[in-house]
C-alpha cells in the first residue's frame, strides 16, 4: 500500500526549487502556477531568502505548487497514478495539494485557494502577535493540562510526544516559563498561531471563495487532517480545507488511518523529509522515501512500483462507490438492492472506539449492491455500497 504526501508550511528552504527548475517542461509548468497565484515562484523557490520566505502568502503557494508540478514529473500520465496510490495526505496547506492530485479540485483551483488562503492569515496572523512552539516528549496529559493552563492550543497533533502549542506570545512565554516536566520547547519560525481560532477572520474569506469551487468525489482515497478520515466527497474535501485553517492538525490521527490501511510505503513530495521524519518514528517498518530533487525521480518510480496497489475506486465509473470514513464496525441504516436513496441520505454509520461517524450518499441514487453486511468490521477506505445515478439504468 503505497501512501502520497505532501508537506506544510516551516518544510520550505532556500533554493529548494534549483534543481527541478533545470527541466523545461516543469519551469513552464510552474510559470504556469505562477501566473494563477500571481507571484513569481521560480524567484522565491530558488534566490529567496529564508526570511522571505517565511511570509505566509509566498510560502504556502510555493509549498501546493511544488508539490504538485513534481507529482506530474513522478508520473508525466498522471491516469497511472490512480492505480497505484492507495491514499493521499497533506499536512496543513499540503491538504490543498493533495486534493488536487486525487482530483477533486483542479491544480488550478487549488493554487486560487491556497494564494487567498496565505493572504488571508497573514492578515489574520498581523492583527495579533502570536506565534507557535513545538513540545517535543513530556508526558501526553501533562502537556495537555499546561496548554489549557496557558490558554494555548494543540494546533498541531503529530505524533507521540510532537505536539505544536499556539496562541498570543504572552502565552507562549508563560509555557516557556513553566514548560511541561521532561518536555523540550522549540519556538517555531512562523508568522502566527495557526490553526487556532486566532485565524478565524480567514476561514470566513475561503468561505465565500469556496462557494464557487466546483468539485469532484476523489478518485484516490484522501485522508483528512481533521479527524484521519477517508473524505470521498468532494464538496466535504473542500469544507474541511476551508475549516482547517482556523482548527487543530490531526496527523497522528492521519498516521493511524495509514496504519489500518495496510501502509507499507510513504512517498513524501518536495520540499520532502519532515514528513517522513515523522512517519519513520511513528510507523516502524513502513519504508519511506524523500523525494527532494528530480535525480531521484527514477528511485522514487521503482518505490511507487514496490508498493503500489490497485486503487479501489474506479477512474472512470458508471456508478459511485460509498467508502467507509474509518476503521470501525458498520451499522446499515438504509434499504435493499433496487431501493432508490434521496440525495445526502444517511447509508449508515461506522462505530469505532474513539467515535462514531454517519456515511451519505451525497448524490442519491438506487443501490446496485451492498459489499459489506450489517455488522461487519470495515476498514478505512474500504467500499460500503455501489450505487447508480438517478435515471441511469443498471
Amino acid at each position: 500500500m503505497l501512501i502520497i504526501v505532501a508537506p506544510g508550511q516551516g518544510a520550505q528552504t532556500p533554493g529548494f526549487l534549483a534543481p527541478w527548475l533545470e527541466d523545461p517542461t516543469f519551469a513552464e509548468r510552474l510559470h504556469w502556477m505562477s501566473v494563477v497565484a500571481g507571484i513569481d515562484l521560480a524567484h522565491y523557490g530558488t534566490e529567496a531568502d529564508a526570511e522571505t520566505i517565511r511570509d505566509t502568502a509566498i510560502a504556502q503557494p510555493l509549498l501546493v505548487a511544488s508539490a504538485m508540478v513534481s507529482a506530474l514529473s513522478l508520473f508525466p500520465h498522471p491516469a497511472d497514478a490512480f492505480g497505484k496510490i492507495g491514499a493521499v495526505a497533506g499536512h496543513s496547506v499540503g491538504e490543498l495539494a493533495a486534493a488536487a492530485g486525487a482530483r477533486a479540485i483542479s491544480g488550478e483551483q487549488a493554487m486560487v485557494l491556497v494564494r487567498e488562503r496565505g493572504k488571508a492569515m497573514a492578515q489574520a496572523a498581523a492583527a495579533t502577535p502570536t506565534g507557535m512552539t513545538a513540545v517535543l516528549g513530556g508526558d501526553a496529559e501533562e502537556v495537555q493540562a499546561a496548554l489549557a493552563k496557558h490558554g494555548l492550543t494543540a494546533a498541531n497533533v503529530n505524533a507521540t510526544g510532537q505536539i505544536v502549542a499556539a496562541g498570543t506570545l504572552e502565552q507562549l512565554e508563560a509555557l516557556a516559563a513553566e514548560p511541561p516536566a521532561k518536555a523540550r520547547l522549540m519556538p517555531l519560525s512562523v508568522a502566527g498561531a495557526f490553526h487556532t481560532e486566532h485565524m478565524a477572520p480567514a476561514v470566513g474569506v475561503l468561505a465565500e471563495l469556496a462557494k464557487a469551487v466546483s468539485t469532484h468525489d476523489p478518485r484516490t482515497p484522501l485522508i483528512s487532517n481533521r479527524d484521519g478520515k477517508i473524505v470521498h466527497d468532494g464538496r466535504d474535501v473542500v469544507r474541511r480545507i476551508v475549516t482547517q485553517v482556523a482548527n487543530p492538525v490531526r496527523w497522528d490521527l492521519c498516521m493511524e488511518t495509514m496504519r489500518d490501511l495496510g501502509v507499507t510505503g510513504i512517498l513524501e513530495m518536495p520540499p520532502a523529509g519532515t514528513l517522513t521524519g515523522i512517519a519513520k518514528r511513528a510507523l516502524p517498518g513502513v519504508e519511506t522515501f524523500a523525494l527532494k530533487t528530480p535525480d531521484q525521480l527514477d528511485a522514487a518510480r521503482d518505490f511507487v512500483d514496490k508498493h503500489g496497489t490497485q486503487s479501489a475506486l474506479d477512474v472512470n465509473p458508471t456508478w459511485r462507490l460509498l467508502v467507509s470514513p474509518s476503521k470501525g464496525t458498520f451499522a446499515r441504516a438504509a434499504g435493499d438492492e433496487g431501493d432508490s436513496l434521496a440525495p445526502a441520505s444517511t447509508i449508515g454509520t461506522v462505530r469505532s472506539t474513539r467515535d462514531e461517524t454517519a456515511v451519505y450518499a451525497p448524490h442519491g441514487g438506487t443501490i446496485v449492491e451492498w459489499l459489506v453486511e450489517d455488522g461487519d468490521l470495515v476498514s478505512p477506505g474500504q467500499p460500503l455500497v455501489r450505487l447508480h445515478p438517478e435515471g441511469v439504468s443498471a
